[in-house]
């Protein structure tokens, strides 16, 4: 029945049992994606419990538990009715003089529009008018019947496939034989039981019942009856050997882990991620303490962590110190009696990863780093913009003019020559293999090679911070290759068109633009930003493209938005911004000065005032920008033209506050610079009651205009107040 017709044909008040009662909703399948399962199982149980709720089936209150194993996805939600309760609607028809002619019968158009929802004349007696606007309009009250439980969940459980953020979709053939379907992977079953009562509704060519399948191997039958919808979670513990919850198996696993690791006095890896994954792999997890060969510890402990987790998914264990050993966790989905099979299984299979770990370094260290630097060359690094070596030459250059500024020439040869050696690890075995090495490799092989601890340390360095929340370069040779990549990386790509568009950025050009605000913010670098943007696209050849502009309001971008993330409100970063400082070591303590400034009492009215003194400036001044300082612009101020005693209270308080506000600037006071403005506030409020900026007399008027340009001047050199304004 469509939802007009049954306006008129579905019941005029429909009983909505009291009881509700539980929903379970479940879609066995084949295995899912590790790394999308927790998302897939979390995304099909909110938008099936959305729609339910929508539709009235479901209280607004209504407790949703979402579910997701290797092989399942289900959701539980609590206070789901049999059918929703009927609902009043009011269906508009058309306008009276189109619906009624001049006698009040019903013109031909609005029995045409009653046919079409199922009604005829004798409901017209019964039609509501309105006003509509300037005239008046017909209405069809009725009652909407409510949605029965099978057919809302019906549509819900088809939105729910539908809205799945599924990473790669395949398609498979159904039992018969001629019928396809695209899904995630194949599926098997499907349960629907609203409590102990089976729901019928059917998806991807599976009609629903009360059976799943429990663990492959351990499960008590093959078959599990589920005998009510709050009974779903225990039978599968009980019975099927699986726990359904994902984060009740992932809290399972850390506890084991945990417990496991103590037995030994060591600690496992932290990884979130891993964690995830491993989660998504096992339906009743059992850990497992392995080991292997302490040779290997001669390794790099990030070459032999990374290979256990990555290729194996492991948990490798390290002790107080943050020390790898050389034993290891594993999650084995099986609880056998003796566990000795497994763990040599695993311990087999582990140990000739370690051992390509192993011949890659010592392989690796028979050159030096700088033996491999010619090779760069023949690396393509970008179709637009050569290849590495070119690359490594142009981060060269800005990184040495970073060197000069920051500490002269003493620090520009050391962040040379770590630029010259920072990509060179690029072409070892090591890193080849395991390309999320680069940089930590070369740190290693720098150290073989008997160069400075700082050199290795920029090296290794200069790829950080990789991530948001990831630590800065260590020393000062760090910050200045760092920084040199990431411009260099900017204006290389920004110059040749590809920047990011929406939320794609496939080179990472956000990332390395908050690198180096929070380099050059975090680290007080007493560095011009314009500079250092100008400089890195003067590292490039003739001819590439100029987005000098492009570059540096990208980086503004970034900066205002992680000090928002910092904290600071968007007025208060905007206020601070708006002054465009060309060095941005300052902005914390600018912005924790206009955090200060605007719990003044006096702060609403200043802002509001400097905001009005700035639209006076912007129409009299046609866009001619004033260099001077304050001060200047104060003593252009001509006395003797300042005839209201208002305009001169004005100019006597500016001069002393002026003065008050320079010496707290002087001494790195930016919170009492500011501060220093509240006095200003009476004389200000005066100074707009009392006198009339545009004066006809072209003299008075210049000379009140020099006033409110010192005013402005002089109320802005921290921030621009104005932003403040409400």
């Amino acid at each position: 029945m469509s939802a007009t017709s049954s306006l008129l044909n579905g019941p005029a008040a429909q009983a909505v049992s009291a009881a509700t009662r539980s929903l379970l909703v479940e879609l066995f399948v084949e295995e899912l994606p590790p790394k999308a399962l927790k998302k897939l199982g979390e995304a099909f149980a909110q938008v099936l419990a959305d729609s339910l709720k929508a539709q009235g089936l479901a209280a607004a209150d209504a407790v949703l538990t979402p579910f997701a194993s290797p092989r399942r996805m289900a959701a539980h939600l609590s206070a789901v009715s049999p059918v929703a309760p009927d609902k009043p609607v009011s269906q508009k028809l058309m306008p009276v003089a189109v619906a009624l002619d001049a006698s009040g019968a019903p013109t031909p158009a609005l029995l045409k529009k009653l046919a079409a929802l199922g009604a005829d004349a004798s409901v017209v007696p019964t039609l509501r008018r309105a006003p509509d606007g300037k005239a008046e309009a017909l209405y069809l009250d009725a009652v909407q019947a409510g949605v029965p439980l099978a057919a809302g969940l019906q549509r819900a459980l088809d939105e729910a496939l539908a809205r799945l953020p599924i990473p790669k979709v395949m398609q498979y053939q159904l039992a018969d034989g001629w019928s396809s379907v695209h899904f995630v992977r194949p599926a098997h079953g499907l349960v629907a039981l609203h409590g102990a009562e089976v729901v019928p509704v059917s998806a991807l060519g599976l009609q629903a019942g009360r059976s799943t399948r429990g663990h492959r191997f351990e499960a008590a039958a093959e078959a599990l009856e589920i005998p009510h919808a709050d009974a779903y979670e225990s039978t599968l513990q009980e019975q099927g050997a699986v726990i359904p919850s994902f984060a009740a198996r992932r809290a399972e696993i850390v506890r084991q882990l945990t417990q496991a690791a103590a037995r030994e006095g060591l600690q496992p890896i932290e990884d979130e991620a891993l964690l995830d994954e491993v989660t998504a792999l096992v339906e009743r997890p059992n850990v497992l303490l392995c080991s292997f060969e302490p040779e290997f510890l001669a390794v790099p402990q990030e070459c032999l962590i990374l290979t256990m987790k990555a290729n194996q998914k492991y948990f490798p264990l390290v002790d107080a110190a943050g020390r790898l050993t050389h034993r290891f966790l594993i999650v084995s989905n099986i609880s056998p009696v003796d566990p000795s099979r497994v763990i040599s299984g695993n311990e087999r299979v582990v140990r000739p990863r370690l051992a390509d770990a192993k011949f890659f370094f010592d392989q690796d260290r028979k050159r030096t780093l700088a033996s491999r630097v010619p090779g760069l060359a023949k690396v393509v690094y970008h179709g637009k913009l050569g290849t590495q070596g070119e690359r490594v030459e142009r981060v060269r250059a800005i990184a040495r003019g970073i060197g000069e500024q920051l500490g002269g020439l003493s620090l520009a040869d050391l962040a040379d020559e770590a630029a010259t050696l920072a990509k060179a690890d690029l072409l070892t075995d090591m890193v080849g293999e395991f390309p999320e090495l680069q940089g930590i490799m070369g740190a290693y092989y720098a150290r073989h090679d008997g160069l400075r601890e700082a050199v290795a340390d920029a090296i290794e360095d200069h790829y950080k911070p990789r991530f948001a929340g990831d630590v800065l370069p260590r020393g000062d040779v760090g910050l200045c290759v760092a920084l040199a990549d990431k411009l260099e990386t900017l204006a290389g790509l920004f110059g040749i068109g590809q920047l990011p568009t929406g939320d794609k950025d496939p080179f990472a050009l956000r990332r390395h633009a908050l690198g180096v605000v929070r380099m050059l913010v975090e680290r007080a670098l007493p560095l011009s930003v314009p500079h250092l943007v100008d400089s890195a696209f003067k590292a490039f050849p003739d001819g590439h493209g100029a987005a000098q502009a492009e570059v540096l309001h990208f980086l503004y971008e970034r900066l205002a938005g992680w000090l928002r993330e910092q904290g600071a409100s968007a007025h208060e970063v905007d206020a601070v911004l708006a002054v465009r400082q060309a060095q941005w070591a300052g902005l914390p303590q600018r912005l924790a000065a206009v955090r200060a400034f605007a719990t003044l009492p006096e702060a609403p009215a200043l802002a509001a005032a400097n905001k009005r003194v700035g639209n006076i400036l912007k129409k009299s001044d046609d866009g001619r920008v004033f260099h001077q300082s304050p001060l200047e612009l104060i003593e252009q101020v001509r006395q003797t033209l300042l005839k209201e005693p208002a305009e001169r209270e004005l100019w006597v308080a500016l001069a002393q506050v002026h003065a008050q506000a320079q010496a707290a600037l002087a001494a790195g006071d930016l919170t009492a610079s500011l501060q220093a403005l509240a006095a200003l506030k009476d004389p200000v409020d005066a100074f707009f009651d009392a006198v009339m900026v545009n004066a006809e007399d072209p003299v008075l008027r210049a000379n009140r205009l020099s006033l409110l340009r010192a005013l402005h001047a002089a109320m802005n050199q921290v921030a621009d107040l104005s932003r403040l304004a409400a």
